[in-house]
Parts: structure tokens; C-alpha cells; sequence
């Protein structure tokens, strides 16, 4: 093992590249069954969260995954190497709450220093963000994407079962110090009865620390399968409420995007939809998710897995894992299947596969 310092003086054992004979296929080799490439992957670091939001996760929480059975940052970094030599670009740290994670400014420098790694965001619920928020800094840095659903104390406690909004909006105020840690995005799950009266306080809260609000649907996820269609607010619906506070206008995004862009009103605020059950993106669908135990899933909703942690583990070579991972990949489902009739949720609950 190589031993590399990170920004932050933390040495970090990283493996060193294998002989050429052994690398795995050239960039750009990950392509699924229906011509889409693979370029974005979501790491999640662990199961583990601090919250307990009642569309996620029951109150007492979910057994949790033995800590032994997760990826250790070494062999995180080893995955993340193989996979940009397979034309991932785009790395999102999330969990649970990758905040938990001990070893996260370590890990996140490690990342920044893999040859093809270009992008580097991280997902989280914000409660630890005003003490980490300079070590992250330090550590290079990332694309901030803080989970949001109200501004209302007694709201947020009723969602969260806890008492941490003071904790969030001071973690929010704390990153907007840091350059290395924009842009932020605020992700708002939009709940009927609960994103309602939540818009003006949101929006006035993205607009302080210079964040894009976006508003997510919520998805058949939920550890206690409660979820119905009705639980959400479509993209749609929300825009017609938008419109009461200013025009609402679209703006150009990528092809892949997940979300959709609109300016509101004289302000130009920007506000974004991802509608995974309304408007499907699932065509241009660029992203693979590694669970915290070592799984690699091509879609969000996949009954299948393509298990590294074991290989890894096993001693397997680079080219091993590369073939495990197109493998994976070039199964990827066609679409997630939530309108289908017949669709089956996965058996993972979101917070044991990653946001």
C-alpha cells in the first residue's frame, strides 16, 4: 500500500496501480443494454443516520449494518480508481448521513486526488455540517446538497423526530463561509400537507445563504412500505403554487439532469424539480449508486446487485472488479417501473441504499 498525504496532513493508505496487463476497460466502457453511459456514481458511507424522518425510517430506527461489513475508505478510493478509469467523472458522497463518517475529510481528499474524478458533491441532512464544514473545506471541498422540508420548528420536529433545525440552518450559515463548499442546493422532500405552507420559509432560507431550492418526490423508499402516490406533491402541482409569487420560468439543463430548472418572478431565484414519479428521467439516466456494505446497483429501484465488497475482499484484481462492474452496469433496467403495474420496491429501504 501506497501512503498518500491529504490536504489536511492525514496520511491515507491508497492501493497502488496495477501493471498495465491487468487495468481494466478503456473510459467511456460502461454502457448498459440501452445505450446510456454510465458517468455519475453515488457513494453511500453508511446505513447510519441521526435523524429519523417518518417517510424514510420508523422511530426506533433499522438494525443498522455491522460496521465491519462496510467499505473501508481504502478500498472506497480503490473503486472509485477503477471506475474512473471506466468513465465515472462525478462522485456524491451520502448515506444515511455521511457526516457520521470519522474518516469523511480523509476520504473526500482521496477522491479529489483520483486521475478522472472531476466532480465531487456531498449529500447530507445538515445537523453536523457547522462543525465539519472547515475540515471539508480543507479537504477540498464539494458540491453542498443540505435535506431541507420545512423551516417551521414544530414542523420539522414533527418530521424529523428530532429537535435540530437550529442545528441545520447554523450548518447552512457555516458552509456559505467556506467557497469550497458551493453551490449549495437545498433538497426539500414535496409532502402534501407539509411543503404547502413550508414555500415562503424555504425559499427565504435558500435565498439567505445563496442556495438553489429543489423539491424532490418522494419515492416508494420508505423502510415501513407506507408509501402511496398521494403522499407527494408533483413538480407540476408545486409550480402552479410558485406561480402565485411570480412568473415561473424554465431555464436549459443537460440532457442527464434530473432536475428541472425554473427562475421565479423579478427575484431570478432559482428553484429545480426532480419528479422521478411523475416525469420520469430514466432514459438518460447516467448513475450508479455503491452501497456502504459494497454493493453496486445500476438503478435506484434494481433487484439486482453486483457485489465488490466480497471481491475486494477476496483479493480479486482491478480487472476482476471491472468485469463485476459492467456486468452490473450493462444489466441495468430500462426504467424503474414505479407506473407498471405489478412494480415491486426493492428490498432495500433508501437509507441502506444511498441518496
Amino acid at each position: 500500500m501506497e501512503r498518500v498525504t491529504t490536504p489536511i496532513g492525514v496520511p491515507l493508505a491508497l492501493p497502488l496501480a496495477e501493471p498495465a496487463t491487468s487495468a481494466p476497460a478503456t473510459r467511456g466502457a460502461l454502457i448498459d443494454q440501452h445505450g446510456r453511459i454510465a458517468r455519475d456514481l453515488r457513494i453511500s458511507l453508511t446505513d447510519r443516520c441521526n435523524l429519523r424522518c417518518d417517510y424514510c425510517m420508523p422511530a426506533e430506527g433499522l438494525p443498522w449494518q455491522p460496521r465491519e461489513q462496510h467499505l473501508t475508505a481504502e478500498e472506497i478510493v480503490r473503486i472509485v480508481g477503477v471506475l474512473a478509469e471506466l468513465g465515472i467523472s462525478t462522485v456524491r458522497l451520502t448515506g444515511g448521513e455521511p457526516l457520521l463518517r470519522r474518516d469523511l475529510p480523509e476520504l473526500l481528499a482521496a477522491i479529489h486526488a483520483i486521475p478522472g474524478i472531476e466532480d465531487v458533491a456531498l449529500t447530507t441532512n445538515g445537523v453536523l455540517l457547522e462543525r465539519q464544514a472547515a475540515a471539508l473545506a480543507a479537504a477540498g471541498g464539494a458540491r453542498l446538497n443540505v435535506s431541507l422540508d420545512t423551516t417551521d420548528r414544530e414542523g420539522f420536529k414533527a418530521i424529523t423526530r428530532r429537535d435540530d433545525l437550529d442545528r441545520v440552518l447554523a450548518g447552512l450559515i457555516e458552509a456559505r463561509r467556506h467557497p469550497e463548499l458551493t453551490p449549495i442546493k437545498l433538497n426539500a422532500v414535496a409532502l402534501k400537507g407539509v411543503t404547502e405552507p413550508a414555500l415562503d420559509g424555504l425559499l427565504a432560507v435558500a435565498a439567505s445563504v445563496d442556495a438553489e431550492l429543489r423539491f424532490i418526490e418522494p419515492m416508494p423508499l420508505d423502510a415501513g412500505h407506507r408509501w402511496t402516490p398521494d403522499d407527494g406533491l408533483s413538480g407540476a402541482e408545486l409550480r402552479k403554487l410558485l406561480s402565485a409569487r411570480g412568473e415561473v420560468r424554465p431555464l436549459p439543463a443537460p440532457a442527464s439532469a434530473t432536475a428541472r430548472r425554473f427562475e421565479l418572478g423579478d427575484s431570478g431565484q432559482v428553484v429545480g424539480f426532480i419528479s422521478s414519479v411523475s416525469e420520469p428521467f430514466c432514459s438518460s439516466c447516467d448513475r450508479l449508486r455503491l452501497t456502504a456494505d459494497g454493493n453496486l446497483r445500476s438503478c435506484l429501484f434494481s433487484h439486482e446487485e453486483g457485489d465488490l465488497r466480497t471481491l475486494l475482499r477476496n483479493g480479486a484484481s482491478n480487472a476482476e472488479l471491472a468485469d463485476r462492474i459492467s456486468g452490473t452496469v450493462w444489466r441495468k433496467p430500462q426504467g424503474h417501473g414505479m407506473n407498471e403495474p405489478g412494480f415491486r420496491p426493492p428490498e432495500r429501504p433508501m437509507s441502506a441504499i444511498g441518496g
